[in-house]
């Protein structure tokens, strides 16, 4: 009786798992693009325009290429840029003319 218990189990399961397998995919990819544009939508209010462009292409280009960090490469490069800044010391005379 198990056995048969069972069988009828998996082949309930697999059927269930083929016609849940597309509605997975399409969950998941509605997930996925609501959180880009979420993502996208955080970009533009957290950095300049040119930098936010840069950073959606690096986006667009990590998911094509299958590779997460050229997008972290990039974050990272323009926070170490910020921080620099940050941390630069203007001395007096540096920006005067020399009339």
């Amino acid at each position: 009786m198990k056995r048969a218990t069972r069988s009828l189990l998996e082949e309930l399961n697999s059927i269930a798992e083929k016609k849940n397998g597309e509605a997975v995919i399409e969950a998941r990819a509605t997930h996925v693009i609501d959180s880009a544009i979420n993502l996208l939508a955080l970009i533009k209010e957290n950095f300049s325009p040119d930098d936010a462009y840069e950073l959606e292409r690096r986006l667009i280009n990590s998911i094509k290429g299958g590779d997460s960090s050229k997008f972290t490469r990039s974050i990272r490069k323009l926070r170490d840029n910020k921080e620099t800044i940050k941390h630069l010391k203007i001395v007096e005379g540096d920006l005067k003319n020399d009339d």
